[in-house]
């Protein structure tokens, strides 16, 4: 095999992982993810709060954020189509406890037509400078200390249903989908006409109700 055929073999192999190189190392939950099911037959929600982690020096002087340890939680929505549907921000400050209502905030202004019955949540945490956006968010702005728990509805296999909630999970982020996640947002703000910004966050927290 000739090097020239070598050294163009390597690069196409080398070029997914190139794309998928992950941002948030170091910064693991500053990006978490989680499902909401069968939200017909009830509500579920998404608690938030801020464990109040102090950033390495580091990262104070690069997103010169004040006081250190305000963040904005961003939430991104997803329908069972991949579809961004909503997408809106929750500002945290340290030990601050926030709640979202699956179908009250996050789905019931959505930007498409319908109702889902089911949804991926998406969280990504940055240090507040101010301005809470979801659609103007940078790598560098990424910060540790957000903790985050989702209830949902389960179908029994006797029947009915049970309510059950468990942690976000923690997930690498790639630069691609930090730019989808912020190009789509972007889009709702700009063209959405209001529709697909779900609503703030209340103050406590709240659990999953039957209906």
């Amino acid at each position: 095999m000739s090097r020239c055929l070598q050294v163009v073999l390597g690069v196409m192999l080398l070029s997914p992982f190139a794309f998928a190189q992950v941002i948030n190392q170091g910064v693991l939950d500053a990006y978490q993810v989680r499902y909401a099911a069968n939200l017909a037959a009830g509500d579920s929600f998404v608690n938030l709060t801020n464990a109040g982690d102090v950033p390495v020096e580091e990262w104070s002087a690069v997103v010169n954020a004040d006081p250190v340890g305000d963040m904005c939680a961003n939430v991104y929505v997803f329908a069972e189509d991949q579809q961004l549907i909503a997408c809106c921000s929750c500002p945290l400050t340290p030990n601050h406890l926030r709640t979202l209502s699956v179908n009250n905030d996050l789905i019931s202004n959505t930007l498409t037509p319908g109702v889902p019955i089911g949804v991926t949540v998406a969280l990504l945490a940055v240090a507040d400078q101010g301005a809470c956006d979801a659609a103007n968010v940078t790598a560098a702005q990424l910060a540790p200390g957000l903790r985050a728990w989702g209830t949902t509805i389960h179908a029994l296999p006797g029947g009915g249903y049970g309510v059950s909630e468990t942690a976000f999970s923690p997930a690498e982020l790639s630069a691609s989908e930090l730019s989808k996640l912020t190009a789509y947002c972007g889009f709702i703000e700009a063209n959405g006409s209001g529709y697909g910004i779900c609503k703030s966050c209340a103050n406590g927290a709240a659990g999953a109700a039957r209906q």
